[in-house]
């Protein structure tokens, strides 16, 4: 059982250290998008290229939207990503449409700006009014203190 163990310890070590360098926006972000009716979002931008974001559920006092999922690439010195976050009428709880954000993103360091482009759709896939996005995102990578 001592020999098990040790086996599968050391092959755990030779996995990880065979594992490539891993892209500068993978990681946990605190983004603020001034766009958006509740500003601060939670972004991970995971090593296998999806894109997970969060905000409060009680930021938009119309519909509930609170949580994005979506897909990451290199594209050479930039980002692109595009996540979609679905919709709820908080009166009749009935799903009111979506939400589809794409992003053109630029990371340094620690931190990282962003311009995007939303589209809205209503419940029905049809084209809804969607905010004008002038105003870029700006995050900040979460570390450990």
């Amino acid at each position: 059982m001592l020999f098990a163990l040790t086996l599968n310890a050391s092959g755990c070590d030779r996995a990880r250290a065979a594992v490539g360098p891993v892209h500068p926006i993978v990681g946990t972000w605190l983004v603020h998008d001034p766009n958006a009716p509740f500003p601060y979002h939670l972004y991970v931008f995971s090593a296998d290229g999806t894109i997970h974001q969060a905000n409060p559920d009680a930021g938009n006092p119309r519909t509930s939207d609170s949580d994005g999922k979506g897909v990451w690439a290199d594209r050479g010195g930039h980002v692109e990503g595009k996540w979609v976050e679905l919709s709820a009428d908080r009166t009749t709880r009935q799903y009111a449409g979506r939400l589809e954000l794409s992003m053109q993103i630029r990371v340094r360091g620690d931190s990282l700006t962003a311009t995007e482009t939303v589209e809205v759709f209503d419940a029905n896939g049809a084209p809804a009014p969607a905010p004008a996005t002038p105003k870029p995102l700006t995050g900040a990578r979460l570390n450990l203190p």
